[in-house]
């Protein structure tokens, strides 16, 4: 089977560009979010603890499998760690057997990246070209490369309560011509802004924004790190206009809506992707994402990467490992012990 460790996901997202990867991956992401009923559908299967969660985040299209491995853990920067970390497999129905296992500490940011940018592209208005960034940990530079795919950014401000994270948003995206301007606080960055994207990852009910601080037009992708307890919005930022989200059951369990009473309506993204329902119905409006991360979005990466391995060339971006038993006759196992 292929493995993509860190050091060949790194060469290929480097050859390749992070904004290009993200803008691939929100086409392909749309066309999934499209067939929506083609997937399994479940909540991730989550281990809570003191310091953090495990998850694993499975689903399959009757043709391939696939499940990521992740976790989060709010306080590991301050002890060397980092938030999050991932690694993903993909495997054929028809046998069983995994074809592609990979990194996706790097692949799940991107893969988030580009569901933001999906969304910003479908319900953000056409001309907004303002972006503020609420928390510049890890997330931080992909999310601002995926909303400049999709919209003509021409100003970037951002804010975190670790002055210092914002210094490194700043220094890593001026390599990209991208100029960040840091904010005192929270209010300050988004007192202009015509799109808010929130990527915190403090495990508790915070509110980072409050609805004081929302202008009319606004779109909001809050996409931080999610779990029953962790909120990042004042809760009545979420009546100022129609609410989105990915798998509502799940949403229900760890995002922004988890504050709302059990029939608090949304609006499902793959319901506005194939017309069923509105997205943005007019240039005043606020529109909110409430983003939790689905396992459709990791099946979207996976399977985009596994493209480009299987695409001619691709092999300089994976090993061969020899993970599965297959001895010559398939009913004598033993036989592999000599």
């Amino acid at each position: 089977m292929r493995f993509v460790d860190v050091p060949h996901m790194v060469s290929w997202i480097n050859e390749s560009g992070p904004e290009n990867v993200i803008a691939g991956m929100i086409d392909v992401m749309e066309k999934d979010f499209r067939r929506w009923d083609a997937f399994e559908l479940r909540p991730r299967i989550a281990s809570h603890s003191r310091d953090g969660v495990i998850e694993l985040m499975p689903t399959s299209d009757g043709e391939t499998y696939g499940f990521k491995f992740v976790n989060g853990h709010p306080s590991n920067p301050v002890r060397g760690f980092q938030t999050v970390t991932a690694f993903g497999v993909l495997a054929d129905v028809h046998n069983g057997y995994p074809r592609m296992i990979a990194e996706m500490t790097l692949l799940t940011a991107l893969r988030t990246a580009a569901t933001s940018g999906m969304v910003t592209r479908l319900l953000a208005r056409k001309d907004a070209k303002r972006l503020a960034v609420i928390g510049a940990g890890s997330q931080s530079e992909f999310q601002v490369l995926a909303n400049r795919a999709v919209r003509p950014i021409e100003t970037v401000t951002a804010y975190d309560v670790d002055r210092a994270a914002s210094e490194k948003l700043q220094r890593n995206l001026a390599r990209y011509g991208i100029d960040v301007r840091i904010a005192d606080s929270a209010s300050e960055a988004v007192r202009d802004a015509d799109i808010i994207t929130t990527c915190t990852a403090d495990k508790r009910n915070a509110i980072v924004l409050t609805k004081e601080d929302i202008r009319p037009g606004v779109h909001i992708n809050a996409i931080g790190g999610d779990c029953p307890g962790k909120t990042e919005l004042d809760a009545e930022i979420l009546d100022m206009g129609p609410v989105f989200t990915e798998h509502t059951p799940q949403t229900r369990i760890e995002g922004e809506i988890q504050a709302k009473d059990a029939d608090y309506p949304v609006i499902e993204l793959w319901e506005v992707l194939s017309g069923l329902k509105p997205g943005r119905e007019s240039d005043e409006q606020v529109t909110i994402y409430d983003g939790v991360g689905f396992a459709i979005e990791d099946f979207v990466g996976l399977t985009y990467l596994d493209g480009v391995l299987t695409a001619p060339g691709g092999e300089r971006f994976y090993d061969d490992v020899d993970l599965i038993a297959a001895p010559e006759d398939p009913k004598d196992l033993f036989a592999l012990l000599g």
